[in-house]
């Protein structure tokens, strides 16, 4: 039925399961193969003749090292992973070796060091070289061996150490994230628009949301490649450490941290969700956090072992509020069933925080860096809303009619005190906490986003606001100084576009995000966990990280917020209900200059796609397609970029208009306003 209404109506043909084929495919950053090879050879240095044999694989002659110190650098053009192999044509048996260093960003090229993975050191060489004794080299096919899996760079650097001659050829990576999946480009999801408004780039959308959900594929892995804790020793790394229940399991980074933590989920599994419909990570990690609660107090671990650090309230509201996500999306209620005795004891340990002044006294300080957060906090409480919020919906799915009714009345009753206490009205935002003017970046974000906010005027108040702490690269949290953090703005992008302020949101994107994936001290190809004020890779310096921008990690899942964003707001589409069964069409058409964008998604369900096209020479209209599957329902919204009372046709038929919404039924229609 889907695929009739694509042929009639010209949307594109597509197999069930994979998004449609279009010019969007040429920016999907995925390996086509399991095993990759260099792109180019970047640096030569020293005596090494023919160094592009390295890239060869036909059995012609390889790059030959004739002097100790002598290195080349290899490009593979993009952010990889895996275990490193090439082929020894010839040696000098008993002298010849080598090192390997890697590195994600081009700053950290060096013969002598790798960028640091294991632990954060001032000097930027912790992790040292991976070093290829003489014993270990024979000729023939070489294979990194498995505890040293490199799971994050772009630049391989090969080094000899001897000055016998030693030829070298062949040099491939096989890739270890995705092991579950055969065809890593296979997405069930895509998005695809120009962007007239970013200077130089007019696919940077494109390429944006592209970048994002490959990055969370570099954070989906085996299980039993964690980053070793306690940590190896200065000069070594090992990521051999067990994640998890079970793998597939998403992490934070593809270098590092390489462990399971819940408040980065919020934010890369609904770029999963869009992107590739790869699910059974995010279950399998949630299992993982549920496993280790405490039994008697009902608290969750901040994150998943082996770092499996605990003391943290907001990140026990991001694995609750992770569950809901999971069902939404897989309508997996078997699974619900099974977690639901730690759920709701989760749930009531965060009840036990709250006082007579009915909010949440944050006691478990840790979190995403922020500083303070501590005690009666707008932070925690706005993540506690939300929790509520979908912690009733959990409960009226699992029959628990009695606990939903409980679970809202606090939600509306946390919703009243925290614009008593933190509203700030000659500022316009909300405060920190009661005893502080300062008004942080994620509480007021999460304020909009969840709707926390009592009124439109106080939504568009807040964004006014938020922009006060921009720089020329985006915003700068209060709580978090010298600091930007694609993790905190990828919600603020979300607030704005709630707020109604579209141009804003593609003005933040262009700023954070276009710095990001263009600087030469990125990978160009995932986003950066974070940077400084001023651009560079020092993110934390002062708050955990040692001044060792080499620790930085190039590719964090936290950062991909803009994937999620693209498709429900500046397409319009997004579920409201388990599996897509209720789903909304809110498009912001005419974002930043934009005059179309289609794009679409897979749930368990069926196909969801829609695109829409202002008219001809800036004309007052627009022309929105839309398929859903059969059964399902859904809400169109009129763009707010139309008057109160315009037009709307569906399927060439006027329809009644109430509120600005049109309800829809699955299937194929096609709207004009």
């Amino acid at each position: 039925m889907i695929l009739l209404a694509a042929l009639l109506f010209s949307v594109p043909v597509f197999v069930v399961g994979r998004a449609p084929a279009g010019p969007w495919d040429d920016f999907n950053y995925a390996p086509k193969t399991r095993v990759v090879v260099p792109a180019s050879v970047r640096n030569v240095e020293g005596d090494v003749d023919n160094a592009g044999g390295l890239l060869l694989d036909d059995g012609s002659d390889g790059a030959e090292f004739t002097s100790s110190g002598s290195w080349v650098t290899l490009d593979f053009g993009k952010e990889v992973g895996g275990l490193v192999s090439l082929t020894f044509d010839s040696i000098t048996p008993g002298s010849s070796s080598i090192s390997l260093s890697f590195s994600e960003s081009p700053e950290f090229i060096r013969p002598d060091a790798s960028d640091d993975s294991s632990f954060p050191d001032a000097t930027t060489t912790y992790d040292g070289v991976l070093r290829v004794p003489s014993e270990a080299i024979s000729e023939g096919l070489w294979t990194q061996d498995s505890d040293s899996l490199r799971a994050g760079f772009r630049f391989l650097t090969i080094v000899s150490n001897s000055d016998d001659p030693l030829k070298i050829s062949n040099v491939s990576c096989e890739i270890s994230f995705m092991p579950h999946v055969d065809d890593m480009t296979a997405y069930t999801g895509y998005f695809y628009a120009k962007d007239p408004g970013f200077e130089g780039d007019e696919d940077f959308l494109t390429k944006l949301w592209y970048a994002g959900a490959y990055t969370v594929q570099t954070n989906t892995v085996p299980v039993n490649t964690g980053r070793m804790v306690p940590f190896a020793p200065r000069g070594t790394w090992a990521n051999n450490a067990t994640l998890g229940v079970a793998g597939p399991i998403i992490v934070d980074g593809a270098k590092r941290d390489r462990a399971v933590w819940p408040g980065d989920m919020g934010i890369a599994v609904p770029t999963q969700f869009v992107s590739t419909l790869d699910l059974l990570p995010t279950k399998n990690a949630l299992s993982t956090m549920f496993s280790h609660i405490n039994p008697t107090t009902g608290a969750l671990p901040e994150s998943g072992p082996p770092l499996s650090q605990l003391g943290s309230d907001t990140y026990h509201m991001w694995t609750l509020i992770g569950t809901h996500n999971y069902y939404l999306y897989s309508g997996d209620i078997e699974w619900i069933e099974e977690i639901w005795g730690n759920y709701t004891k989760a749930v009531a340990f965060l009840e036990g925080k709250v006082g007579s002044v009915g909010l949440m006294n944050v006691t478990g300080l840790r979190d995403w860096a922020r500083q303070g957060g501590g005690g009666i906090n707008a932070e925690g409480n706005a993540i506690l809303y939300k929790t509520l919020l979908t912690a009733t919906d959990l409960a009226n799915a699992m029959n628990e009619t009695s606990l939903a009714s409980a679970w809202t009345r606090n939600a509306t009753n946390l919703k009243s005190r925290f614009n008593d206490v933190f509203w700030m009205e000659d500022v316009g935002m909300y405060r920190d906490n009661s005893s502080t003017t300062l008004a942080p970046q994620d509480a007021n974000s999460f304020a909009i986003l969840f709707n926390v906010t009592e009124t439109m005027e106080q939504k568009q108040r807040v964004s006014d606001g938020l922009m006060n702490s921009w720089n020329d690269l985006g915003p700068l949290p209060p709580e978090l100084p010298d600091t930007i953090s694609p993790f905190i703005s990828g919600f603020e992008l979300q607030a704005h576009f709630e707020a109604g302020n579209d141009n804003r949101a593609l003005d933040l994107l262009h700023r954070t995000w276009g710095y990001m994936l263009y600087t030469n001290l990125s990978v160009q190809s995932t986003l950066l966990e974070g940077f400084t004020a001023n651009g560079s890779l020092a993110y934390r310096a002062n708050v955990g990280y040692n001044h060792d921008p080499a620790y930085t990690s190039h590719a964090h899942g936290w950062s991909s917020g803009p994937t999620s964003a693209l498709t429900i707001y500046v397409l319009g589409l997004s579920v409201t209900a388990v599996q897509g069964s209720e789903w909304l069409l809110s498009p912001h058409v005419g974002s930043g200059g934009m005059t179309a964008a289609e794009g679409g998604f897979e749930t368990a369900l069926g196909w969801f796609g829609a695109n829409w096209t202002l008219g001809d020479n800036g004309s007052q209209s627009v022309a929105i397609e839309v398929t859903t599957p059969e059964g399902t329902s859904g809400m169109f919204v009129v763009p707010a970029m139309f008057d109160e009372g315009a037009k709307v046709m569906v399927d060439g038929e006027d329809v009644v208009v109430q509120n600005s919404q049109v309800g829809l039924s699955g299937g194929h229609h096609l709207v004009v306003v």
